[in-house]
């Protein structure tokens, strides 16, 4: 989907493209990676290799203290929280705005422990103990993997570096899907959990609209012929592409527009002038395997593993005809929801059936005006949202 808006965005001005581009100042941090946009706004960044049970090697970062923060200050144990981007997105998902925006950057400054991970196959986590990145094994995982192993992997790594016996977990769209098929399976994983906290939720999918749904309608032998069976969305010449044509002045607008049609409406809540840095940074892949999994929930209205096509198949699998049900309400670790009114990926009734699926849920609030990308990239989201997560696990922390 992120093609056809680059395509979209290139057919509308290529007949102007000479007369009509005119860039605004370009964001110092378009082009960074993580890291740099860390030391960048003047935060400690600490980078760690989280090896999986499976041998996928993650990259993991940290901002351990505020800016202002004293030596001893930032040495001084604090609550950890760890950030989990959505499908398709990295850590940067969390600091693409100015720090007065960015909830890695807000977290850090309300002195918590902060930590933002990577799933395998985005460009910050395409390594292996033994495959080769190039290789069609490389990328045989779907969500499944990733709940199995990397979200475990990377919470014991905190838990174990930190020494703190339970952390906090924010998810965005498919980081909340992660984290209830996660807990919900892994008692264990689950009870080194203090709060799941659920940032537009993407975990039942069929009443999921917009541009997305149509790649429920595609069969997957059509894309794997389309894109191939490895990576999707991982090249960043694309992102440049994107960087050059969606930060122009006389067609930003047109750009804000189309993000409309793939996450809701609520094109005011966009900063435009941060265009090239978003574009820098979404996407930053995933596999082939992965989407196709992500369409087969929207087709199905199920929460389930990874359909192999076939009785015989899934069989082979997981010993039965069908892919097992992730059950929701296993999940028992204490839930915060935060949801969009015109969020088209997490739909109004997905979330009021997940809701009710939640066995410990003990706040939820629905912003009537917010779609998709404003729990991450919102001009307002530290009014609407981020105070209140911030102010949440204050108060949870002191029980």
């Amino acid at each position: 989907m992120w093609s056809l808006l680059k395509t979209i965005c290139f057919v509308h001005v290529i007949g102007n493209i000479f007369c009509l581009l005119k860039s605004k100042p370009k964001n110092p941090e378009a082009n960074m990676n993580t890291g740099e946009i860390i030391s960048y706004w003047g935060y400690k960044c600490e980078v760690y290799e989280v090896v999986t049970g499976d041998g996928y090697i993650l990259s993991l970062y940290r901002i351990p203290c505020g800016k202002n923060e004293t030596m001893d200050s930032c040495n001084t144990p604090k609550t950890a929280v760890y950030l989990q981007h959505g499908l398709t997105l990295s850590a940067s998902a969390w600091i693409l705005n100015p720090p007065n925006s960015s909830l890695g950057f807000l977290l850090a400054d309300a002195h918590f422990d902060v930590w933002m991970g990577n799933s395998r196959g985005n460009n910050y986590a395409r390594k292996h103990m033994s495959l080769d990145p190039n290789s069609k094994a490389f990328w045989d995982f779907s969500f499944d993997e990733q709940i199995k192993f990397d979200i475990p992997a990377i919470i014991d790594f905190i838990v174990n570096k930190t020494g703190q016996t339970q952390i906090y977990y924010v998810g965005h769209s498919q980081g909340t899907f992660l984290a209830y098929g996660a807990f919900a399976t892994n008692p264990q994983l689950a009870q080194k959990i203090k709060a799941n906290l659920a940032l537009g939720p993407v975990v039942t999918t069929k009443y999921l609209s917009g541009a997305f749904r149509t790649v429920a309608y595609i069969h997957p032998t059509v894309i794997k012929k389309l894109i191939g069976e490895k990576d999707i969305m991982t090249g960043k010449d694309d992102n440049h592409i994107l960087q050059l044509i969606c930060h122009q002045q006389t067609i930003v607008t047109v750009c804000n527009n189309l993000l409309t049609v793939l996450f809701g409406y609520n094109p005011k809540n966009l900063n435009e002038s941060r265009t090239d840095v978003y574009a820098g940074h979404i996407p930053e892949g995933t596999s082939v395997r992965s989407i196709l999994h992500f369409s087969q929930g929207i087709r199905t209205g199920l929460v389930q593993a990874y359909n192999w096509g076939s009785e015989a198949l899934n069989m082979q699998h997981y010993n039965q005809s069908t892919p097992p049900i992730y059950k929701l309400e296993n999940m028992k670790v204490q839930t915060v929801i935060w949801s969009g009114g015109k969020d088209i990926l997490a739909n109004h009734i997905d979330v009021k059936n997940l809701v009710a699926k939640t066995y410990n849920l003990v706040y939820h609030k629905k912003i009537d005006d917010y779609n998709h990308v404003d729990f991450i990239i919102g001009k307002d989201v530290t009014v609407k949202v981020y105070k209140n997560l911030i102010e949440f696990i204050r108060k949870d922390q002191s029980k």
